[in-house]
């Protein structure tokens, strides 16, 4: 899986507001402050149900 989006950042977590609509909850092991609130990419797994085990976050 490779999507764009914006982080976000909740209690829970950490989202991607996808550029195509919608939204995937994301597993980090690690934490991008650095790009909360900022447009990123995001290559990883979907593993189902709305959430992707990400291996990397980027600018985009």
């Amino acid at each position: 899986m490779d999507e764009t989006g914006r982080l976000l950042r909740d209690e829970a977590g950490f989202l991607l507001q996808r550029d195509l609509g919608g939204s995937y909850r994301l597993v980090l092991l690690r934490v991008p402050v650095d790009h909360v609130e900022k447009r990123v990419r995001v290559q990883g797994y979907y593993a189902g149900d709305g959430i992707v085990e990400a291996e990397g976050v980027a600018a985009a």
